[in-house]
């Protein structure tokens, strides 16, 4: 029976020969992961089943990423309930300071997930590791915590949806413009319980800093996962991160989709979200020249090497608009070396830009550049709800790196071309 590459995954998964959209079905999932919100609660539901130890030591994951360095006692107190129930039950992938980082940037950096793995996570974006040719998806925590006990779970097999991307992308056009087009040509219920699966040749030459931003955003369509057909550019990734090889899968030729949406990117321009949903998409030459307060820089969607390497190309030589604060956060403590190494940071830092510590930060308001009331920002994160950055009368707008590179430079909201002579 003819499958897409998500349908093989969960068969196999589920130790069945084919499975189909609709199916209800138990599958074994390979990495079980939470972080210091939603931890704590899966732990508790954990102890409540009076099981005595974890289904298996290595394969789960727990990444204190969200309120680190901890920002008061509550979040102090997540942390330790946390680093306790690791240090009890030997977890292997657990993560302090000094090691730690956003836990979808350091699961496939450090190789702990590989192609044609089921991965389930405490946390919306876990379909990052889509990129990967995995399955990953999100649920609550108290379904975690009996993962944690069982190391298995029940999904139903989503139907999927295809996008093809097609054409010759312009200069400034990159992963982040392309899952948001996604987003707003969908809305964000137009692939609930859907599998998003990237194609096209536009899709083929992506690196995979940019697979990973578009496929951490496909929750923001309602998708239940992202993904994409590993290939070269994946095995290139993967080489000395893992002793797993993993299994690399591809949809059949004849696999049905539920819709199938080809996107021409010849003539598109890099995006932004518009307040207050993901969804409310423009391209940068119909926004108006908002004057900001803040830009952000980071987070699970955009804190990779790469997108600080682009902000600080636009930003070399020149300097940060006077009122406003932009702020880098590195993804985790080996892209943050390797941007020390590169000399990206010293270029953020004569331009006038904050580093924070490899952390989730401003991102869902926590901490690190929290808005005030009326405030407005460009960032780099994934969702841009009422409230999410701070204040519940603050504006945020979502843009690719180099959006929020070059209107860290305007004062507003600009795109690159706008600044005379770039230097790269």
């Amino acid at each position: 029976m003819s499958m897409t590459i998500t349908e093989k995954i969960l068969a196999v998964h589920s130790g069945k020969v084919s499975v189909v959209p609709g199916e209800l079905i138990k599958v074994n999932v390979d990495i079980a992961l939470a972080n210091d919100i939603t931890a704590p609660l899966a732990i508790r539901v954990f102890d409540e089943m009076g099981v005595k130890t974890v289904f298996d030591q290595e394969k789960i994951a727990l990444v204190p990423d969200h309120f680190v360095p901890n920002k008061d006692i509550p979040s102090a107190r997540q942390a330790k309930i946390v680093r306790e129930f690791a240090r009890r039950h030997n977890i292997k992938h657990y993560f302090e300071l000094g090691d730690v980082g956003i836990e979808h940037v350091i699961l496939p950096e450090k190789g702990i997930v590989v192609p044609g793995d089921l991965i389930i996570g405490a946390d919306s974006h876990t379909c990052t590791y889509g990129a990967l040719g995995a399955f990953s998806a999100g649920v609550g925590s108290t379904d975690l915590g009996v993962i944690m006990a069982t190391g298995q779970t029940w999904l139903k097999v989503p139907a999927t949806i295809k996008l093809v991307f097609e054409g010759t992308p312009s200069r400034w056009v990159c992963g982040k413009d392309l899952i948001l087009y996604s987003i707003g040509l969908l809305g964000v219920e137009g692939a609930n319980y859907k599998t998003l699966e990237f194609s096209g040749e536009v899709i083929k030459n992506l690196s995979m800093a940019q697979r990973l931003t578009m496929a951490n955003m496909a929750v923001e369509a309602g998708a239940k996962n992202g993904i994409f057909e590993p290939d070269e550019i994946t095995r290139a990734y993967m080489e000395n991160r893992s002793s797993m090889q993993g299994s690399f899968l591809e949809s059949d030729p004849d696999a049905e989709y539920e819709k199938v949406i080809n996107i021409n990117v010849d003539q598109m321009e890099p995006q932004v979200a518009l307040p207050h949903s993901p969804d409310n998409v423009y391209p940068v030459s119909e926004v108006d020249p908002v004057v900001l307060d803040q830009v952000f820089i980071g987070s699970c969607t955009n804190g990779r090497t790469e997108d600080l390497q682009i902000a600080a190309d636009i930003l070399k030589g020149r300097s940060v608009a006077h009122g406003v604060r932009l702020i880098v956060i590195p993804g985790s403590p080996h892209i943050y070396k390797e941007s020390i190494k590169n000399g990206t940071i010293e270029t953020l830092l004569d331009a006038g830009a904050v580093i924070g510590p490899p952390c989730c930060g401003p991102c869902l308001g926590g901490h690190m550049g929290v808005l005030a009331e009326g405030e407005k920002a460009v960032s780099t994160t994934n969702r841009n709800f009422i409230g999410r950055m701070g204040h519940p009368k603050s504006d945020v707008f979502l843009a690719s790196p180099a959006i929020a590179a070059a209107s860290a430079v305007l004062g507003r909201i600009g795109s690159p071309d706008e600044l005379l002579q770039p230097k790269f």
